[in-house]
């Protein structure tokens, strides 16, 4: 398929973009979490330490953001996020599938690597690879905590990103909500936001608790803030948003539904396609 053998590159970076972000999680949470490690022993406070990791995955998410890589794929590595450009009509059906099904293999393949990296240490219980399950409140908290959080983050990338003046910092500004969203929402959900970033912990840890809600929590609640950005006076400037994390004149969109279809804003794919490949 002619599609398929065009974009292989992007999918490969999705998967490797999500196996980075699962790597640097685990790595962080238990330089950060194990009893016998300095750093847990330095800084007791628990609201501290997940301001740090916090910090360092939100970093995390810029660096994968703005990488070239990042650039060239849009650095969704969600499947939320793709399920909702293709809901936008921004990316389609066969790209977005392959996007997906490379977030899922990207992230587990992440975990089995971080894994091999830190060895007994990522199954001890406070790391327990970097499983995410509903806190002490509840599934139905966890639920509409996972439903808040993801309605707010595609929220700011919609309206970030499709604002010309500041649509080049939407990057930071969803790395700086991931790092407020781990300091703060993690204890009530474990702050995931991500079907394959939680089955990609859930499937070495044979944990499957709730795993339902945050399979079906995201995505509900970034198709709403979709809806919610269409319908608010926006509809009329469909044509304007771009299925990246960081729009950018150095790489055309995915897809010919995207930009090149009167997004205005950055090159056509035909104008930048000697540049691209």
């Amino acid at each position: 398929m002619k599609t398929q053998r065009l974009h292989l590159a992007e999918y490969v970076i999705e998967a490797v973009g999500l196996g980075i972000f699962m790597i640097s999680a685990s790595v962080v949470t238990a330089l950060l979490e194990l009893p016998t490690l300095p750093l847990h022993q330095t800084i007791a406070d628990p609201l501290l330490r997940r301001l740090l990791i916090g910090t360092a995955m939100g970093l995390t998410a810029i660096a994968i953001i703005y990488s070239p890589w990042g650039k060239r794929s849009g650095a969704h590595i969600n499947p939320a996020v793709t399920l909702t450009f293709w809901r936008l009509k921004k990316i389609q059906t066969w790209d977005a599938l392959c996007y997906i099904a490379a977030q899922f293999i990207g992230g587990w393949l992440g975990l089995l690597i971080a894994a091999m990296l830190l060895g007994s240490a990522i199954a001890d219980p406070a790391v327990n690879y970097v499983v995410t399950i509903p806190g002490q409140q509840g599934d139905l908290v966890a639920f509409l905590a996972e439903f808040a959080i993801s309605f707010g983050l595609m929220t700011l990338v919609l309206n970030v990103s499709n604002r010309m003046q500041i649509s080049q910092y939407t990057g930071i500004c969803a790395g700086i909500l991931v790092a407020l969203y781990i300091t703060f929402e993690a204890p009530i959900s474990g702050m995931s936001m991500n079907p394959a970033r939680t089955l990609a912990s859930a499937l070495p840890a044979q944990i499957w608790q709730a795993i339902w809600l945050y399979f079906t929590a995201p995505p509900l609640g970034m198709l709403l803030a979709a809806e919610v950005y269409l319908r608010q006076g926006q509809k009329k400037h469909q044509s304007q948003i771009c299925c990246k994390l960081c729009p950018n004149q150095e790489t055309p969109c995915i897809s010919p539904m995207c930009c090149q279809q009167g997004c205005g804003k950055f090159p056509s794919k035909n104008s930048l396609s000697t540049r691209h490949r």
